[in-house]
């Protein structure tokens, strides 16, 4: 790798019903959505650090979701093995908030490098984001996209990529829902809880 200014993480996995585990030995939604991400961050991080200046800042994005208002945080329950499977808004939900909650800690953390990070909502778009589950529960889940306010790949792009491009956003940790800057899920605001995910994400 040569010099990088900026990284947009962008990974999704919608599991209902069931829990499904990957080579690590990982719960599959807690390893793509948020895990996978964070590892990627931070192995490309000095790169960008010896990137970047105060002329040319670095830009760091991880995608999270609305879902994140769902969400909580349960250090017992980070893998997600327990509970809530029904319910594929929660533990997709938690791990979105993780993101969220990632993105403001690491800004915390890279304030002087001339590094702003964000997260952020595209907006409900048709993937296949749940191509692992019954044909039954993607027909539901396709209906819930389209009666949600459903946008285009084009204009989920153009969300993913205004918050990193805009001259307007310099304050960093801000998360952003289809390209507005919006308050997220209150725990996010809470350090001790960031600082936790943070050195248990690292162990």
């Amino acid at each position: 790798v040569g010099e990088l200014h900026i990284l947009i993480n962008n990974a999704g996995l919608v599991v209902q019903n069931q829990i499904i585990k990957t080579k690590d030995n990982l719960e599959i939604q807690f390893q793509v959505n948020h895990l996978a991400q964070f590892l990627l961050t931070l192995l490309l991080l000095d790169t960008i650090k010896k990137s970047v200046s105060a002329e040319l800042p670095g830009k760091i994005a991880l995608t999270s979701s609305g879902a994140n208002y769902f969400g909580e945080i349960d250090f017992d329950n980070l893998n997600l093995e327990k509970g809530n499977y029904w319910n594929f808004l929660k533990s997709y939900g938690n791990t979105k908030l993780m993101n969220v909650i990632v993105a403001k800690e690491l800004g915390r953390l890279v304030q002087n490098d001339n590094i702003t990070t964000y997260s952020l909502h595209p907006g409900v778009i048709q993937t296949n984001i749940s191509h692992l589950n019954s044909s039954f529960s993607n027909i539901i889940f396709r209906f819930l996209i389209r009666i949600s306010g459903e946008i285009t790949a084009e204009q989920g792009a153009i969300n993913t990529l205004y918050p990193v491009f805009s001259l307007e956003n310099k304050e960093t940790g801000k998360y952003y829902d289809e390209g507005i800057e919006k308050e997220p899920n209150k725990v996010a605001n809470d350090q001790e809880v960031a600082k936790k995910l943070w050195d248990s994400n690292c162990q």
